[in-house]
């Protein structure tokens, strides 16, 4: 008798091991990709190129070449100037958000929402400061702003769930 209930005690706990890894590899893991809307996913593809072809840029510069560089309505045709830098610099941070939200990163919200913030600020900057400073500048509004502003709300709308992302 001690001999099967031996054995019935080992199937019984194999059993209920197995049962448990079952329900783990049932979980089907959610990828936090899948939050985002097709037009951010395309957006995510077109800045992490921008990123890229900015660096290249930023080299092609320092050789003392010219490159017509615009964004956000600031513009110029020099890229190692302040301006120049300055584009650059805001391509590569929109193609670094990129970078993190189409590989699901853990900071990626947050980075896209000072991206947000951060273009919608810069696009206000260009549309009432920069007439103002230079004389060759006038009021324009900035067609960014109706991107940027769905993009900070999608982004809040999809951070509690991108952030406490469980297997389901």
């Amino acid at each position: 008798m001690r001999i099967a209930e031996t054995k019935n005690f080992k199937y019984l706990i194999m059993e209920t091991i197995q049962e448990k890894q079952n329900v783990n590899f049932e979980k089907k893991k959610i990828i936090r990709r899948e939050l985002l809307p097709m037009w951010i996913k395309f957006f995510c593809w077109f800045f992490m190129i921008l990123g890229v072809l900015s660096i290249f840029c930023l080299i092609y510069g320092a050789f003392g070449n010219a490159a017509d560089l615009d964004l956000y309505g600031f513009k110029t045709n020099r890229p190692i100037s302040i301006v120049g830098i300055f584009i650059i610099a805001v391509a590569l941070f929109k193609g670094f958000t990129a970078y993190s939200l189409w590989f699901e990163k853990d900071n990626a919200i947050n980075l896209g929402k000072i991206d947000a913030i951060m273009g919608i600020i810069i696009c206000f900057a260009s549309i009432f400061i920069l007439p103002i400073v230079d004389k060759n500048s006038h009021i324009t509004f900035r067609l960014e702003i109706l991107l940027l502003i769905p993009f900070y709300m999608k982004l809040n709308n999809i951070e509690y769930k991108w952030d406490n992302l469980e297997e389901q």
